[in-house]
């Protein structure tokens, strides 16, 4: 008995699925509200993000009194599941449905299973948002381009966790951030950062102002919107230090955008790449190593020379 793998790197043209993209992302935004409100505040928001697994993203276990419920998306059935620990189970299909619905059907199967809770009902980091209870234009769903995109996911987790120990530092998990549904990792220097001049729309300044409350060097994965109309890899500093828009980074088609304040390197580099591992990692490493060079950071007392094995 024979099977073909999926593709490790498959194709993800935005235009193809951009519709499934904008309702799936919202759909995100509303799991990742209630890990948000049910759980303890984590510095710089980690409290709200998914993770990657190896059938779709979870929440992972979220507290609520002395019970614990999780949120799955399972990307291979094209499932939502709703698990408690004490046995309760929800599961509902993936499958088109508006924002509203999935909304309504949501919260109703928690408030079934005991779980009670109210959330922000409107999404963050959006132009022109929709109160979730009434968004009926956003309702595409394509499972092929959704386990497209979850594919990559697992790649860049994969690799991005690879990149993160090398740093022994302060550094976040490798997550997914349901504001701009991106795939993250973050790194610190340990000195505090100039206060974020905020305007993220729909967003509280006092939640940027936070987040950024420590000079970073972050970097990360999204399907790609607004000047990059294609699924990219991007690295930034903040604050960025002088001469960090003209720095040399690698791979050459990797590139800094004005207009984002970013590096980016288009997923189709990696993807048609010999070896994609190697070409992702030289991305992310040569534009820490801008930042990191450029804000005087003390690498000898951030980075490990050598991985430890048992």
């Amino acid at each position: 008995m024979t099977s073909t793998a999926p593709e490790s790197w498959p194709a993800l043209p935005l235009e193809k699925w951009s519709d499934t993209c904008a309702t799936f992302h919202l759909w995100t935004q509303i799991v990742g509200k209630i890990r948000l409100t049910e759980s303890p505040w984590l510095n710089h928001s980690w409290q709200s993000t998914l993770y990657v697994t190896s059938r779709g993203l979870t929440t992972s276990p979220i507290p609520h009194g002395t019970r614990t419920f999780q949120i799955d998306f399972d990307l291979l059935d094209h499932e939502l599941i709703v698990e408690t620990s004490d046995g309760a189970l929800f599961n509902a299909p993936l499958q088109p449905l508006s924002v509203a619905d999935f909304y309504g059907q949501l919260m109703e199967a928690l408030g079934r299973m005991g779980l009670a809770i109210r959330i922000h009902a409107q999404p963050n980091e959006l132009p022109d948002p929709i109160p979730f209870a009434l968004d009926e234009t956003h309702c595409a769903y394509d499972p092929e381009y959704v386990n497209r995109f979850w594919r990559v996911l697992v790649q860049s987790d994969r690799v991005f966790k690879i990149f993160r120990g090398r740093f022994t530092g302060k550094c976040s998990p490798v997550h997914l951030f349901f504001g701009a549904l991106d795939l993250a990792v973050t790194r610190f220097s340990g000195r505090r950062a100039p206060a974020h001049p905020g305007g993220i729309p729909h967003l509280p300044d006092r939640i940027t102002r936070e987040a950024y409350s420590k000079e970073v060097s972050s970097c990360g994965f999204w399907a790609g919107g607004g000047a990059i109309t294609y699924p990219a890899y991007y690295s930034y500093a903040y604050p960025p230090p002088e001469g960090f828009a003209l720095a040399h980074v690698r791979p050459s088609q990797a590139f800094y955008s004005k207009d984002l304040g970013e590096f980016i390197l288009p997923y189709a580099v990696v993807r048609d790449a010999a070896d994609p591992d190697d070409t992702l990692l030289e991305f992310l490493q040569s534009t820490y190593e801008a930042a990191a060079d450029l804000g005087e950071w003390d690498r000898r007392e951030l980075e490990t020379s050598e991985p430890l094995t048992t």
